[in-house]
């Protein structure tokens, strides 16, 4: 318990401090910010979600009492909880349904079944979401309030501060403030998705990972998604707050399935030749360019809808061997 609890407040220490970095202002101190969920999410995938859970309460109070309560709080609903919540539903299983757990000669433990990747990911963007709709209301309450102090930081990070932006720097300033809801979903989502696995990683490495690694190829998001994304951009579609809301969880949706999309990739090319060099080239092409990655959405959606992996591997499966 004493080693639980070491790990525990050194990972919430790590965490609110990558997490407090961003005052300091240092080009750094931004990607340390979005790693803060890490040391929590590697404390639960390691030693238990009652570490993270220690961790991240910790930390939270730490900041609460150094920065005021408005850094507590945003640190627990922005990392902490996601990190506890996610680190503990990759380490969830339960016997696998119609498997012997032994022949009756010893005792042996019952084969598990995880908790799905596909569902960890749709956790993950309603986190994203959430978390993005939250920050969002800090500014204010209705889409106008929110738009024009969303407009007015910009400005101010353009140094147009207390000055009349031209008519192009205007034009500029509300395109960005149009897509500024949803590219923080987006970023949200990718930077959870990116943290959890990398604390996979290092709890693999250093063999403290209590699961198999899971087949990501075969991630896929519940059937149900579907419905919530048509229903998130029919709201989208609504006008005032509605639009807001619609257009961040409609992102978070989105790009869970690119990453599905990615996952088909990975299952269709299976057997083509020079398969690295076609993945090498679509990573990087998605990350130069970054519009590519629509491509990557439509096939996790049209995987969702005609089951191509599924098909797939139908088709590739080998025949069974002939008993002797």
């Amino acid at each position: 318990m004493m080693t639980i609890l070491f790990i525990a407040l050194t990972a919430g220490c790590a965490s609110a401090l990558m997490f407090a970095s961003i005052i300091s202002g240092a080009l750094i101190s931004l990607l340390l910010f979005y790693l803060a969920p890490l040391p929590l999410m590697v404390a639960a995938l390691g030693w238990g979600s009652l570490g993270a859970s220690i961790g991240g309460i910790a930390a939270a109070i730490g900041l609460g009492a150094i920065f005021g309560l408005p850094y507590c709080i945003a640190f627990a609903l922005t990392v902490a909880l996601p990190a506890w919540w996610l680190g503990h539903l990759a380490l969830l299983g339960r016997p696998l349904a119609g498997v012997a757990a032994g022949n009756g000669a010893a005792p042996v433990a019952p084969p598990l079944e995880w908790y799905p990747v596909g569902r960890i990911l749709l956790w993950a963007a309603g986190f994203a979401a959430l978390t993005t709709i939250a920050a969002l209301l800090t500014l204010g309450g209705d889409a106008a309030t929110i738009s024009a102090a969303l407009r007015r930081g910009l400005l101010r990070i353009m140094g147009l501060r207390g000055s009349t932006p031209s008519d192009e720097m205007g034009h500029f300033a509300d395109a960005m403030v149009a897509i500024a809801p949803a590219a923080a979903a987006i970023v949200a989502m990718m930077t959870l998705t990116l943290n959890l696995w990398l604390a996979a990683r290092i709890t693999t490495t250093s063999g403290r990972l209590h699961r198999p690694w899971p087949d990501l190829k075969s991630a896929a998001l519940p059937p149900m998604t579907l419905a919530a994304l048509s229903l998130a951009l029919a709201v989208s579609f609504a006008g005032g707050l509605f639009t807001l809301v619609g257009e961040i969880t409609s992102a978070a949706l989105l790009t869970a399935y690119a990453l599905v999309g990615f996952a088909v990739l990975h299952t269709l090319t299976l057997s083509v030749k020079g398969r690295m060099l076609w993945l090498g080239g679509t990573y990087a092409a998605v990350l130069v360019a970054g519009w590519p990655v629509l491509a990557m959405v439509v096939l996790g959606l049209a995987d969702a809808v005609f089951g191509f992996r599924q098909r797939y591997l139908q088709r590739n499966v080998p025949p069974p061997m002939a008993a002797p």
